[in-house]
């Protein structure tokens, strides 16, 4: 059974470490049934759009994340709009995903659960 990706941290990654396997990729996306894999630029990542009531709760949003992020070293692309944020993870030091994308796509989908849904 594949450990859960919330309960793992962010290790140190350097420019010679292993990308994500096809099969690690899918094992993990098994987790992440709201996030998908794109291609930028021959570069895999993966994204999510979260939705939010207004700009103010996408901002609030997007500071969190900001700060997630700055607390485990590890930082994603994020694009706020009224309504929306976009989170993209991927391992800029190897050109593609690491498991440490997939560990924090996990811990922004937790921190998305405790902000809340948007209000109609």
């Amino acid at each position: 059974m594949t450990a859960l990706l919330i309960d793992q941290t962010c290790v140190a990654c350097r420019a010679d470490a292993p990308r994500a396997t096809s099969a690690e990729q899918a094992a993990h996306m098994q987790q992440l049934p709201d996030w998908e894999v794109v291609e930028r630029a021959a570069v895999w990542q993966i994204e999510r759009k979260f939705k939010f009531a207004n700009f103010a709760q996408s901002l609030q949003f997007t500071n969190r994340v900001g700060s997630l992020a700055e607390e485990h070293g590890h930082h994603p692309a994020l694009l706020t709009e009224w309504g929306r944020v976009t989170v993209t993870w991927w391992t800029h030091k190897i050109g593609g995903l690491h498991n440490n994308d997939f560990v924090m796509a996990a811990k922004t989908d937790q921190l998305y659960s405790v902000v809340g849904q948007p209000r109609p």
